[in-house]
């Protein structure tokens, strides 16, 4: 495929044609088997060829069709090694890459969005992408003062089709419910439907874009490219290089793996707390691990843009003064000594915007679930909407049930893995579970919703790195309610006792020259 299928009929045909897959699979598997061959190994094939239909055309459709796949791919660890194992390499390929839109169409949407003297805007344009995602394509280029730059292009249509995917998807949910054992895929199909004007709009993620990279500016840990330029359909931003994630997932060092799982949880929590910001879009191709600010190299690091310069400017008069991510600094309390990996975060154009940073509730009721307080979580989540009015529950049975999936947080360091994540969507997919029984009559009320649904995902690149993580270090710099008000009151008393105290300690005075003893 070369072009963004448009048409309805088009693209809704080849949709449809997924279930009619997966069902003569079956009835193709079942044929092996009274031919004689065995059930594992007929299972083993009718996996992999599922997998090849499934998210062929999903990455194929791009749109919606694509941006489903992308966010089930970082949930392949919850799946059976058995089955994960097929279903891997064709899910991991939607992080990555898609077929790209022809150079052609690229040219006409910036003649139209920029302006037919668009390549006097950059002084090099690659007309290969370097990347392509759900609803646009990236492409490299060298822009015209002359920093390099990632040109983002929205593909033409990409709305109308986005909203087609997802309302067709919507149709045969049920059927991808085995991809990801234990998520529902109706309501996150539901919520991305819901977000189809954000998500299109480039004007609101060159915003949330900026205000992420003007807080995180002298992250010593935390990368995040400036925004250049940006009109309807196209966006401008800095260049970032480094490893891809899914390449650290796939081919990294322990240490890379710990580092990247640190700075992802990190990010994930302080982001709210400094921005009023999610970043909901926590798949492994939107990060990088980036070398130390110390490393050879790394002279090309990001840069901020100021002022007039994030408007285009062909005759180089605006301000040219900016700030280079490499100048780190350690104010702030900030974990990052020279030569740690950093974390580079990308693609803001879906977001949840939490003024106060994350809700208190989550944090109080994680510590109350730490502490056992059973009775005290289960009024929490009563209160929030987590328990209707209509159901009544055993407060006992509420913190049995989330305890495990906790775990991470009760101890100083915890190693994510498949094999936990394994164990935790089974307890909660199995009919049979008492976990699954309670977990059928709580409700996530739809302030959460897009909350939920981040946590989960970085869990899931958290099992995928397989990094062991201090995640109890970053609930308590960044959740809200998780350190209980009297220890921070506690804690911020002796501070500025402490600080009072060297005040008001003077020096003992110098000796006068020619004056008494």
């Amino acid at each position: 495929m070369s072009d963004l299928p448009r048409k309805a009929v088009t693209r809704t045909a080849k949709l449809a044609a997924l279930p009619l897959g997966f069902a003569g699979r079956a009835t193709w598997g079942l044929g092996k088997r009274i031919g004689g061959r065995s059930a594992e190994l007929v299972a083993r094939e009718v996996q992999q060829r599922t997998a090849e239909q499934l998210f062929k055309t999903l990455g194929e459709l791009k749109g919606g069709a694509m941006k489903l796949g992308q966010a089930l791919s970082v949930f392949e660890s919850a799946l059976p090694e058995e089955i994960a194992g097929p279903y891997r390499a064709a899910l991991t390929k939607l992080q990555e890459a898609a077929p790209p839109l022809p150079a052609g169409t690229v040219h006409a949407v910036l003649a139209e969005r920029i302006g037919e003297d668009w390549r006097e805007y950059f002084l090099e344009f690659e007309d290969k992408p370097s990347a392509a995602a759900s609803i646009g394509q990236v492409h490299r280029g060298v822009w015209h003062d002359g920093r390099e730059v990632a040109v983002k292009v929205q593909y033409p249509g990409a709305g109308e089709a986005l909203l087609s995917d997802l309302a067709q998807l919507s149709r045969f949910a049920r059927l991808l419910g085995p991809l990801v054992p234990g998520m529902d895929i109706k309501p996150l199909i539901k919520e991305m439907r819901e977000r189809v004007s954000e998500e299109l709009d480039y004007e609101l993620e060159a915003q949330s874009q900026r205000e992420h990279a003007e807080e995180f500016a002298d992250d010593p840990d935390v990368v995040i490219p400036g925004v250049v330029h940006q009109s309807d359909q196209v966006l401008v931003t800095e260049w970032m290089d480094g490893i891809p994630l899914a390449d650290v997932i796939a081919d990294g060092t322990p240490e890379q793996r710990d580092r990247a799982g640190q700075l992802l949880a990190r990010f994930l929590f302080s982001g709210p707390a400094r921005t009023g910001l999610l970043h909901a879009d926590p798949h492994p191709g939107n990060f990088r691990l980036l070398p130390p600010v110390d490393a050879p190299g790394d002279a090309d690091a990001p840069h901020e843009v100021d002022g007039p310069e994030a408007s285009p400017d062909p005759d180089g008069s605006g301000g040219t003064e900016g700030f280079s991510r490499a100048d780190s600094s350690e104010e702030g309390g900030a974990v990052g000594a020279a030569g740690d990996w950093r974390l580079g975060v990308l693609d803001f154009g879906t977001v949840d915007r939490l003024p106060g940073g994350l809700p208190w509730t989550i944090g109080e009721s994680l510590r109350m679930t730490l502490e056992g307080d059973a009775a005290g979580v289960y009024g929490r989540l009563r209160d929030e909407g987590f328990v209707k009015e209509s159901i009544d529950l055993e407060p006992d049975e509420v913190l049995d049930y989330l305890l495990p999936i906790i775990e991470p947080a009760q101890v100083e360091e915890f190693t994510f893995s498949r094999g936990w994540l394994r164990d935790q969507a089974a307890r909660i997919a199995d009919p049979r579970s008492p976990a699954h029984q309670l977990g059928r009559q709580l409700n996530l009320p739809p302030s959460y919703l897009l909350i939920h649904r981040v946590t989960l995902s970085t869990i899931g690149v958290l099992c995928q790195l397989g990094a062991a993580v201090r995640l109890r270090d970053e609930l308590e710099a960044w959740l809200p309610g998780f350190v209980a008000e009297d220890e921070e009151s506690e804690e911020a008393g002796e501070a500025k006792e402490a600080g009072a105290g060297s005040e008001s300690e003077e020096p003992e005075p110098e000796p006068v020259p020619g004056g008494d003893a």
